[in-house]
């Protein structure tokens, strides 16, 4: 029992000696890592005293190199001053030297300015004597002669005017020759090689077409029973047929070519189906004006094609290609307009012109021609229509209105347009000229000579491509019959219309004539 007691008490004794040196370890602890704290404290403010130190030192510095930098700039700056004030002075300076150098010029000039005023009305004065004498002698003059100064002024005139006036015509005559040898040279030389790099076929349209037949029996299945297929053929196609005693042929007849080519097709047509009677005719006609529509498109196609033309509306395609089947004197409109366009491309090449331009404006001058039976007004006035409602180009439209000489021509194309459409219209055989027309013109050509003073009579020769002209030796000089070729020349551009040139020869001679006996 004691035992037990005595080793409670010792355990009791163990743990509070345990607790106290638990106690003393944790105090001996704590105090330690305190001081340590308070040592790095202090470190750290040994520290931050030393940067305050260093940054206040920095700082210092700074402001020392601040305010150096700010001197040294503002030295610079009074340096700058200094300098600029005092090329401002230097100048100052001379503008007042320069100024008063102008002060002085001026005073010399005023100078002058008197002198000369003085001068001028000491010349007026003398002047006014000088008239006054001439005035005098003028008087002295008139009483000696006899004449007065209009008479004598008049008399002077008209010998200066008698002279002048052979000097000029002579003067003309040098120059207009010159002037037409080196324009026919050149001339010559630009239709030249224009006409040998293009060359087309020539061929005339006429006014009929023949119409090969099978047999001659055939004959009487066109005339129909009471002749109703040939009157049913003639009134849908607008075309007479001839029946006569030709064998196997009959011919068409119509001033309308695209009216005959389709009365042409419909008969031939007819004559391979082998059912002729009014209700078939109608029906092939029908058939064929909408075939025809599509061949006139092609038309124009291929030539726009051939030229190398684009952006034509298809309804000017359509129209372009119509003039296939229009004429004038026999000559194929479309193939006149091909040939205008390739002339006037060439040209307008040699020139420098615009070559697609040129050869647009030569494939669209006739265009009126396309429609001009079914529209009112001349071909040119219906041409430009067409081609302002078609937004054509205005040198376009200035060609087609300018080259029948209708309209001034504005450009050089235009003049090109005009020279190609007489080129093709001019070469031989291009156009038939019924008989008719030719003795009209000669008698106009004649009548155009006739008509001026001194003429004595007037031949028209060559088919009308010269006029020679004889004048009366008597009245008319060598210088007056140039002035009448020139006059007659002159008059025949004025009132007729022509394809190609006409030559004016003007024939003055003397003749002596004895008789022996």
């Amino acid at each position: 029992m004691n035992h037990i007691g005595i080793s409670i008490l010792l355990v009791i004794v163990g743990l509070i000696i345990g607790l106290g040196i638990a106690y003393l370890i944790n105090y001996l602890r704590d105090k330690g890592v305190s001081k340590k704290a308070e040592d790095m404290i202090n470190q750290a403010k040994k520290e931050i005293e030393k940067l305050k130190r260093d940054a206040a030192i920095e700082q210092k510095e700074e402001a020392h190199k601040a305010k150096m930098d700010l001197d040294k700039e503002i030295r610079e700056k009074k340096a700058e001053l200094k300098e600029s004030e005092n090329r401002l002075l230097q100048r100052e300076a001379s503008i007042d030297k320069r100024d008063e150098m102008y002060q002085k010029r001026e005073t010399a000039l005023d100078d002058r300015e008197n002198k000369l005023s003085e001068k001028q009305e000491e010349i007026q004065n003398e002047k006014s004597k000088v008239e006054e004498i001439k005035k005098e002698q003028l008087e002295l003059l008139e009483k000696i002669s006899g004449f007065s100064k209009d008479k004598a002024k008049e008399l002077v005139m008209s010998k200066v005017k008698e002279s002048m006036s052979k000097e000029i015509s002579e003067y003309i005559r040098e120059a207009e020759n010159e002037a037409k040898l080196e324009a026919d040279k050149k001339a010559r030389e630009l239709i030249v090689t224009s006409m040998q790099k293009y060359a087309a076929d020539i061929a005339s349209d006429q006014t009929v077409t023949v119409v090969d037949l099978p047999n001659d029996e055939m004959k009487g299945r066109i005339i129909g029973r009471e002749g109703r297929n040939i009157r049913t053929i003639e009134a849908i196609t607008g075309v007479d047929l001839i029946i006569d005693d030709t064998p196997e042929a009959v011919v068409l007849s119509s001033f309308d070519p695209l009216r005959r080519e389709i009365a042409r097709v419909t008969l031939e047509s007819l004559i391979k189906d082998g059912r002729i009677h009014p209700t078939r005719i109608e029906e092939l006609y029908d058939k064929t004006c909408k075939d025809m529509k599509q061949k006139i498109v092609q038309y124009g196609q291929d030539a726009t094609f051939e030229l190398g033309l684009t952006k034509f509306d298809p309804e000017l395609i359509e129209i372009i290609g119509k003039l296939h089947f229009r004429t004038s004197y026999g000559q194929n409109a479309l193939q006149h307009s091909i040939e205008v366009a390739e002339l006037s491309g060439l040209l307008a090449g040699e020139l420098g012109e615009n070559v697609t331009l040129a050869k647009r404006a030569g494939l669209l001058h006739d265009i009126g021609k396309a429609i001009d039976h079914e529209v009112e007004g001349s071909h040119v006035s219906i041409g430009v229509d067409i081609a302002k409602k078609h937004h054509e180009n205005e040198v376009v439209i200035n060609a087609i209105a300018s080259h029948h000489g209708d309209t001034q021509a504005t450009s050089v194309i235009s003049v090109i347009v005009a020279i190609a459409d007489a080129l093709s219209a001019s070469r031989p055989g291009a156009r038939n000229d019924s008989l008719e027309n030719y003795i009209n013109r000669l008698s106009q050509l004649e009548e155009i000579g006739n008509e001026i003073k001194g003429v004595e009579k007037t031949y028209a020769v060559q088919a009308g491509r010269e006029l020679r002209v004889v004048v009366k030796p008597e009245e008319v000089d060598d210088l007056e019959a140039h002035r009448i070729a020139r006059e007659v020349k002159e008059k025949i551009e004025a009132n007729m219309k022509y394809p190609g040139t006409i030559k004016i020869t003007v024939v003055r001679e003397t003749r002596a004539v004895e008789e022996a006996k």
